[in-house]
């Protein structure tokens, strides 16, 4: 079997929701899918992109043709906080702020004299990043929207519908005001 040609390469474009709950199984599909023969390009937030070239280095996101990296705005102002950011503030601002960054991305990426960047084929999204279905629709790609929940999360996913079925949630009561004590499940019904 051949190596995929250059002009028949994927290009991939993943961009997480930036918090490292969401970049870290990001990076990691976007890791396989360069070892399958993808040229990736992978989108964090301007404040990631800093904290990560601050964290590796300013050459640590060099070395690899056909693994780039790219930031686009968020909305929020600038900080060096060493913390994720306000999620609030994330839900907020991003779907406001980011689409136009994102195809202009694109559309930079699309047009790029570079010989090794073929045109972007698709757009793997974070699933909170829904404002990326309005540019893969706007630029006619493929999206796949990837849920980077762990094992845990998608264990409570699955079983959300039976915890509220059984009234253990939503909660009645705040936690402080239960002071320790562990209530029965006849205890939160109405």
């Amino acid at each position: 079997m051949g190596s995929i040609a250059e002009t028949q390469k994927p290009h991939a474009i993943c961009i997480p929701y930036p918090a490292q709950g969401h970049i870290n199984p990001m990076m990691k599909l976007a890791k396989l899918l360069y070892c399958r023969g993808f040229h990736i390009s992978f989108v964090n937030n301007h404040y990631n992109h800093k904290r990560l070239l601050r964290s590796r280095g300013p050459s640590s996101l060099e070395g690899l043709p056909d693994f780039r990296f790219y930031s686009i705005p968020d909305g929020l102002p600038p900080s060096d906080a060493e913390a994720t950011q306000s999620i609030p503030a994330l839900c907020e601002s991003v779907p406001k702020h980011s689409l136009e960054p994102f195809c202009e991305l694109i559309t930079r990426l699309n047009g790029s004299e570079d010989s090794g960047v073929p045109p972007v084929s698709c757009i793997i999204s974070d699933g909170c990043m829904s404002f990326t279905l309005q540019a893969a629709d706007r630029f006619g790609l493929p999206e796949v929207l990837f849920w980077t929940p762990s094992t845990c999360g998608v264990l409570a996913y699955s079983h959300y519908r039976d915890l509220v079925e059984k009234g253990y949630v939503p909660l009645k009561e705040s936690i402080s005001t239960l002071s320790g004590h562990i209530p029965d499940q006849t205890e939160y019904r109405e």
